[in-house]
């Protein structure tokens, strides 16, 4: 490794390390692909990237923002957003827990437990970003994240894996035109595009990110 890639290397390390605040937006279907919708028996499809409002956005440490059902209206994951403890709440690790609200429908329960059963049949992000598992309500009954069946759906989120840190260290190196390390739309890799990956390093990405 030459001297330039050396201070190179170290720099991105020291921005992904800094603490940045991260204005995150909706992150919801990154490949733009409609892997955006659950599905629930009782209800139907729930939108997680509705074309109305905010939509959802996965943090890694709560989900917020609001999922639209044509049958059962708005339901929000982060219904007291001035406690954060409450909502939909993500350890880091994926792992979702705590209630959001429908007005018509009630709380739904992102970590469910059913009575004589161990497993675990709660809502999980997988390192990829597809959600699994389910979601309970006690009005409206079971939610279902994925399916490959005959009709196959799922809702992602975009992450920021260390694939991409390699991707981009790799292209930023290169100063190159063109290349996915371009955050900027620049056409060129340079330090806005390094400042700018490393507030997507921490927290998720959005809308078409470019590296995956």
């Amino acid at each position: 490794m030459s001297h330039r890639e050396v201070i190179y290397t170290i720099g991105i390390l020291i921005i992904l390390t800094i603490g940045l605040k991260v204005a995150l937006a909706e992150n919801i279907d990154p490949y733009e692909d409609d892997s955006q919708y659950a599905y629930g028996e009782n209800v139907g499809w729930l939108n997680f990237e509705p074309n109305e409002g905010p939509g959802v956005t996965v943090s890694a440490t709560k989900l917020i923002g609001k999922v639209w059902g044509a049958n059962i209206g708005w339901i929000n994951l982060d219904p007291n957003d001035t406690d954060p403890n409450t909502g939909v709440r993500n350890d880091g690790a994926g792992r979702l827990s705590g209630f959001a609200w429908g007005e018509n429908v009630g709380w739904i329960n992102f970590n469910p437990k059913v009575p004589n059963d161990a497993n675990d049949h709660g809502v999980t992000i997988e390192k990829n970003g597809n959600f699994s598992g389910w979601a309970w309500g006690e009005n409206i009954g079971w939610i279902h994240f994925q399916s490959d069946g005959q009709f196959p759906y799922k809702v992602q989120a975009c992450v920021v894996l260390m694939d991409d840190l390699a991707n981009f260290a790799d292209d930023w190196l290169k100063s190159g035109v063109g290349l996915a390390g371009d955050l900027s739309g620049n056409k060129e890799v340079d330090f806005e595009d390094y400042s700018k990956f490393s507030s997507y390093w921490l927290g998720f990405c959005p809308d078409n990110w470019l590296l995956k």
